[in-house]
């Protein structure tokens, strides 16, 4: 940081409340936010950690719609699971409110009404997709339609989930209101609209010229908004469910959710400090950073700083947007309609006392330039490896050994007693925690917890090159030097872990006698007075005499019949998920063929046969040789359907068949004719054969 600040205001992406909390989340936005709020809390920073429910919006009042109840109903169960989960898991939150409270629909009232007061919104009237049998004005959400891309009969009027295409509602095939049923119709409808185009050029010296150092993927992405040319986007929408436009002339439209939910970070931090809230967003010795995924990047970057360009009073803009990109999970992108997701609640459950191996995991392995994958492997592995094999195996040690030599004190040395060895690990002590917090300071948390673990990897290294079990009898002074600097590097990981791994930071801080209560869930703030990060690299840091607790294991080892139980859930959704996918395939048409013309169908002479002789090709596993009567001749047709129909199956059966197809050699044999098969989405296969026998010949047309 350039410049410097008296306070910190970090805010997380809101979550939607219609569902869980899953690992793609995590990922992307919590984990690394909660990260560097623990970082810069034990630097002694003023901070506030600002989050909370996004609790309006078109996929709140379809969870609502398919359960039966209100959209408040779902709202206030989401936000409660939300909650907890997050405290569970030990992410700290200044304050985690909500959309659907009274201060923040006051709060973007009043934003709004500035913004329209003061002339920063134009007025346009457009045609829109409207619902006549509700007589309700459709969101992109509402309307459904086949993908013109990949034939997906389930695609959204704004995105294809299946083949990712970004989509509107005019180019889907054969559109409905997700509603009632009904084809939209366009019906006219009056809106307000910030004219993001005439903040192009501002946003260009801010953005472009003035936060170069911004992560590539998010100054990538607002370049490419900003050189394609910024237009107008609607504020309000015709929905029921929102905060209201607050003119009295207007009923039935509501703020537009993405206007809506960003003014929740100035509503919270009005609710947690409502004397004070202006000092956090209108002072220019605070800095602000956006934790958020990329699929927010544009709304954070450029829309709301326009918001508040557009608004004024001091408000201050974004320092920096560390966006990650997108977690998948073993192998495929997640899908919370489809349940392919690790929930955090089931997670807590089925793992308890385990948030720091979650942690760690999903920060070791962050999507911050590309998109990543999370394997339950990886997770096990890494837990195994490296928490319990590297980290854990150190401090245990450390400590199992103070106890047997010195009765649980901190041994006594003196400076005269280091070896070459000794100084050597006393000098890169301060050179990983300086990279350490270098990383931290630009957001390479992936790197940082690397750091973090190289100092365990120093620790391990040192015990096990000194080996003091084999020099206590003959030397114990010797001995003290080693455990000692074992210790001050356990006190040391204890500091550089907490970002990370808080939990477990807690706990190793208590048994050295550096904090209180290791019980209690792990709290949002340091121990005042005892634990700082300052007091990283110290070799001091534990004094002569202290006594140390009894040692515990920082970490356990996850057994394979715990990640078999998961890949085998995974592998039931798995299931699950294809057969409900291909039982909707076979219940839809397949898309028409070209217009053909009555002269191209009279070309085509489709006539009815019986099969006399059936036999499968030999050396193939989809041939069958067929012989049969079309009542002008006999004659031989090789078709694909063994995966369908045995030989048996076909002998004595009525099929309908192109008699006049040019004849070709298959496998050796000459085939002429084709059976005709009805086809479904799926790919599977029957043959068509007529209602009644009928005469050998018959023509069908």
């Amino acid at each position: 940081m350039d410049k410097t600040f008296k306070r910190h205001l970090i805010t997380a992406a809101l979550p939607y409340a219609n569902g869980s909390v899953h690992i793609g989340h995590l990922a992307g936005v919590y984990v690394p936010a909660d990260i560097y709020v623990r970082y810069l809390r034990l630097k002694g920073e003023d901070v506030l950690f600002i989050c909370g429910s996004d609790e309006h919006g078109v996929p709140i009042t379809f969870k609502a719609k398919d359960l039966g109840c209100t959209p408040q109903e779902i709202v206030d169960k989401y936000h409660a699971i939300i909650k907890d989960s997050f405290h569970r898991f030990g992410i700290g939150f200044s304050i985690y409110s909500r959309t659907s409270s009274k201060i923040h629909a006051e709060t973007a009232s009043e934003f709004f009404t500035k913004l329209y007061e003061n002339n920063k919104f134009t007025e346009q009237e457009s045609e829109q997709f409207y619902d006549p049998a509700t007589k309700l004005f459709l969101a992109d959400r509402y309307i459904m339609g086949t993908c013109p891309k990949c034939g997906n009969t389930k695609a959204y009027g704004d995105q294809c989930e299946k083949c990712g295409t970004t989509l509107s509602p005019e180019e889907l095939i054969e559109p409905h209101s997700r509603l009632s049923g009904e084809t939209p119709i366009k019906k006219a409808t009056k809106h307000w609209y910030l004219p993001l185009d005439k903040y192009e050029n501002w946003l260009k010296e801010w953005i472009l010229d003035g936060h170069k150092e911004w992560k590539t993927n998010v100054y990538g992405q607002c370049k490419s908004w900003i050189d394609g040319g910024l237009r107008p986007r609607a504020v309000t929408r015709d929905l029921d469910w929102g905060v209201p436009v607050p003119l009295k002339e207007e009923k039935g439209k509501v703020l537009y959710v993405w206007f809506d939910a960003p003014i929740g970070y100035i509503s919270n931090t009005k609710e947690l400090l409502p004397n004070d809230w202006e000092k956090w967003w209108k002072s220019a010795d605070t800095r602000m950073i956006h934790f958020i995924g990329k699929d927010n990047i544009v709304f954070h970057c450029v829309v709301f700083p326009s918001m508040l360009k557009a608004y004024g009073d001091g408000f201050i803009l974004p320092e920096n947007v560390p966006a990650n990109e997108f977690l998948n999970l073993e192998g495929d992108k997640i899908s919370t309609s489809g349940n392919w997701a690790v929930w955090l609640e089931e997670y807590l459950e089925q793992f308890p006392n385990q948030q720091d191996v979650m942690r760690y995991v999903l920060c070791a392995n962050a999507p911050e330039t590309k998109d990543n994958d999370f394997t339950w492997k990886d997770f096990q592995t890494r837990n195994n490896s490296e928490l319990v094999a590297i980290y854990g195996n150190f401090v245990n040690r450390a400590l199992v050994l103070t106890h047997k030599y010195f009765g649980g004190v901190v041994p006594k040395y003196n400076k005269e007693q280091l070896t070459e060895e000794d100084k050597h690990i006393i000098a890169a002590i301060p050179e990983i925690t300086t990279n350490l917090q270098k990383c931290l300071d630009s957001f390479k948390f992936r790197d940082a917890i690397k750091e973090a673990m190289n100092l365990a990897r120093l620790g391990n290294k040192y015990l096990t090159d000194t080996e003091p079990w084999k020099l206590f009898s003959s030397d114990p002074q010797r001995v003290a030097v080693i455990l000692n600097l074992c210790l001050q590097i356990c006190a040391n990981l204890s500091i550089a872990f907490e970002p990370f791994c808080p939990f477990s930071s807690k706990k190793l801080q208590a048994i050295l006698g550096l904090a209180e209560d290791k019980k209690e869930i792990c709290p949002v703030s340091v121990r005042e007075g005892k634990i700082s990060w300052d007091m990283l690299s110290r070799t001091d840091f534990l004094k002569e005499g202290d006594k140390i607790g009894t040692p515990e294991l920082l970490f356990s080892k996850i057994e394979d019949e715990a990640i078999q139980a998961q890949t085998d859930r995974l592998a039931a959704i798995k299931k699950a998920n294809k057969e409900k996918e291909q039982k909707d395939a076979a219940s839809r048409p397949l898309p028409l063929k070209p217009e053909c013309t009555i002269e191209d169908f009279d070309k085509i002479d489709i006539r009815t046969a019986t099969v006399i002789e059936a036999e499968a090709v030999p050396k193939t596993d989809k041939l069958l040789k067929l012989t049969i009567d079309t009542g002008v001749d006999k004659r031989v047709i090789v078709s694909g359907i063994a995966e369908y129909y045995k030989p048996e199956d076909m002998l004595g059966k009525q099929i309908c068949i192109l008699a006049n197809l040019q004849p070709r050699k298959i496998r050796g044999i000459e085939s002429n004719g084709m059976i005709l098969m009805a086809k479904d989405a799926s790919g599977k296969m029957k043959l068509v054969t007529p209602q009644e026998a009928i005469t050998n010949g018959a023509i069908i047309g």
